[in-house]
């Protein structure tokens, strides 16, 4: 019987998995191999920290939509590829043989070129470890009595999100002493977003009391402070790192043809443009036509990467995949407020939450039921 391994839990996966909850795939003995035995979808995640979810509201259960898939789960990490014997060797010491083999690990924080970080700094990924330590983060701000002054490096969707969230859980719980502050390289947060929604995120910024250092790039961080290229070091209690998305090594170092920062590039069919047996999707892939590390496109891969799996193998012609020039971003801002762009366009108020709120119900809701014909 043939094989194929699904390495990695992320969102595209997800939609592999429930379509082979409806048609398994004949003559293959399918595994899915993560560490995670769930799937935090990172659009809810501000909205756990603010106070508006329960995390479980907020996750997949992966062991559960496998089983109903019929597929093998190992609670393990994928740490090499010996891809001239279609071989993947595993953190718990197992080497998985493979015939074809399918990517969306999701990316690494792009900490490895700021000294200090590792030691110094709580990365938002991988979100699991995120989530592990956020109740001691929180326990460190209960238990200090003076002013807590926490520094989120990093001025993305990711970090703004995460900025807003926290102040509003610190405003419902009376974290009275809690000063945030918020860096990023540019002059306004939100780089590459219109031009009217990053000047209205400063401005709120401002509102709710956070504090935006702007233009500022960091070289090193210590026990207590961040350094820059320029200026003074900025002290803080607690720093948390979302500094965008950088490649796992292991791709390259296994062989296959990566972009200049370590993405695995792969063909308008999710194929690697190296290795035909293996694909990629999410924030893992560089895709054909280049697009931002998004779960928008990790969302939108998945019924890609379902159809084109199984039609590679059943020896069957593969379906070709450009993904749309234009994405909508919903950017929650703390208090069931949210903002929304698309191309050049943007807006905000409570509506936009709701909105958002409402699509981010509807897709955990499409994985309840694995195996049920509305997938």
């Amino acid at each position: 019987m043939k094989r194929l391994v699904l390495l990695g839990g992320g969102h595209a996966h997800v939609h592999v998995l429930a379509g082979l909850a409806l048609q398994p795939l004949a003559g293959w003995d399918v595994r899915l191999v993560t560490p995670y035995r769930r799937q935090i979808y990172s659009g809810m995640l501000p909205g756990w920290i603010a106070g508006h979810y329960p995390i479980e509201a907020c996750a997949i259960t992966l062991d559960r939509l496998a089983s109903a898939a019929a597929v093998a789960f190992h609670p393990t990490e994928g740490q090499a590829l010996d891809l001239a014997h279609r071989a993947l060797h595993c953190a718990d010491g197992s080497a998985l043989h493979f015939d074809a083999l399918s990517i969306d690990t999701g990316p690494v924080a792009a900490l490895h070129a700021l000294p200090g970080s590792a030691e110094h700094a709580l990365p938002v990924r991988p979100i699991e470890r995120f989530i592990e330590a956020w109740p001691r983060l929180v326990s460190r701000i209960l238990g200090q009595c003076r002013r807590f002054h926490l520094v989120i490096l990093g001025a993305g969707a990711a970090g703004i999100e995460l900025a807003f969230a926290v102040q509003r859980r610190a405003a419902t719980d009376g974290w009275s002493h809690l000063y945030i502050t918020v860096v990023g390289a540019d002059d306004l947060p939100l780089p590459g977003a219109p031009a009217a929604i990053r000047r209205r995120t400063a401005r709120l910024l401002a509102q709710r009391g956070i504090t935006w250092v702007a233009a500022r790039r960091a070289t090193r961080l210590d026990a207590t402070a961040i350094h820059f290229e320029q200026g003074d070091a900025l002290a803080f209690d607690a720093c948390v790192a979302s500094t965008g998305a950088a490649a796992p090594t292991w791709p390259g170092a296994s062989g296959l043809l990566t972009d200049a920062r370590g993405f695995v590039r792969v063909r308008s069919t999710l194929q690697s443009v190296s290795h035909p047996h293996v694909f990629a999707a999410g924030d893992v892939a560089a895709y054909a036509h280049e697009r931002p590390k998004s779960g928008v496109f990790a969302v939108r891969a998945g019924p890609v990467l379902a159809r084109n799996l199984r039609a590679w193998c059943e020896a069957r012609a593969l379906a070709r995949w450009t993904p749309q020039a234009r994405a909508l971003y919903l950017i929650s801002t703390g208090d069931k407020h949210a903002m929304a762009t698309w191309g050049g366009w943007s807006w905000s108020g409570r509506w936009v939450w709701h909105w958002k709120d409402r699509i981010d119900r509807q897709f955990m809701r499409r994985f309840d039921n694995p195996g049920s014909p509305g997938l």
